[in-house]
């Protein structure tokens, strides 16, 4: 093993958090905490509705802009797991990459194609 592979290995933190990809969860590190997020309808209604986006298309471009008030919107409205507060408290510019990428990759399995996990959808609803 080369010594960068070494290095990059040593540095990367294993995700504590079970993340259901099936379901459209994507993990989330916010500084040291760490998130699991979903684009559920629910969740991007309600952040659409506090940014007041006209369409899909707006609330698209804004999350993965990393615009300020929409990786708030975000953070706290699409958590499904982790603690949201402790990452609204430790976010800094510098992790706003890592949120558009999180949420692009959420808004993603809705366009996938795919019809989706029913098994999953049950599970999560019972």
């Amino acid at each position: 093993m080369a010594k960068e592979e070494k290095t990059l290995a040593a540095t990367v933190k294993p995700f504590p958090l079970e993340v259901n990809g099936a379901r459209g969860e994507v993990p989330l590190w916010v500084g040291g905490v760490p998130l699991v997020i979903a684009a559920t309808m629910g969740g991007l209604a309600a952040v659409s509705t506090r940014l007041e986006c006209k369409s899909f298309q707006d609330l698209f471009i804004r999350l993965s802009g990393v615009e300020a008030a929409a990786t708030w919107a975000a953070i706290e409205l699409l958590t499904v797991k982790g603690d949201r507060t402790a990452a609204l408290s430790t976010l800094k510019l510098k992790h706003f990459s890592a949120c558009a990428a999180a949420f692009s990759e959420a808004l993603s399995h809705h366009f996938d194609g795919d019809e989706g996990n029913d098994e999953a959808v049950e599970e999560a609803a019972s």
